[in-house]
């Protein structure tokens, strides 16, 4: 059986605002399995943002995993990240998960993988997932060239951008912000 797999999720934090979007697409091989998929979480209170790219299975085992991770940690999004990482890398059930995370508070937007790697992007902007560079690329450029715009308004372009050109990246965008 194929798993579910690729997506695009595009994180930016601009202005005091962090804004988290994905696509709806869920495809089974070159077919297209669902097109309204929501893969972006509120957390905390929605004072976190999750954003998964991967296998819908792995992603919400880790998604749960962050959650405990952070409720054990005081709502501290950093050290949870650090703390699943470790987790994921070295806990021989988890390490078999294929998905990656983005998390977002107002202050700082990360990058999780299963390899280990907890990255805080330098521009406030990152992306995962088969159309993560296209959305990422779009979204630098924005912000680059057109920082009046917020961070909501770069995401939902950058996305709309990666859609255009991603075979495996949908219009049906889902999109969380705190401000």
């Amino acid at each position: 059986m194929e798993k579910i797999h690729a997506t695009t999720v595009l994180g930016v934090l601009h202005n005091g605002t962090v804004a988290l979007g994905a696509d709806g697409q869920a495809t089974m091989g070159n077919t297209v399995a669902k097109s309204n998929v929501r893969k972006v979480r509120t957390l905390m209170g929605g004072k976190i943002l999750v954003g998964f790219a991967g296998s819908t299975a792995d992603a919400f085992t880790l998604l749960e995993k962050f959650e405990e991770k952070l409720n054990g940690y005081g709502g501290n999004m950093k050290r949870a990240a650090i703390e699943l990482a470790k987790d994921w890398r070295t806990d021989r059930y988890l390490r078999k998960l294929e998905a990656m995370m983005i998390v977002a508070s107002k202050e700082e937007l990360l990058v999780i993988s299963g390899t280990g790697d907890v990255l805080e992007p330098e521009n406030g902007i990152a992306a995962i997932g088969s159309g993560g560079n296209f959305a990422l690329s779009a979204a630098l450029a924005l912000h680059k060239h057109a920082p009046q715009l917020t961070a909501e308004e770069m995401v939902r372009e950058g996305l709309s951008i990666a859609a255009d050109l991603c075979i495996y990246t949908n219009h049906n965008l889902v999109l969380e912000k705190i401000s």
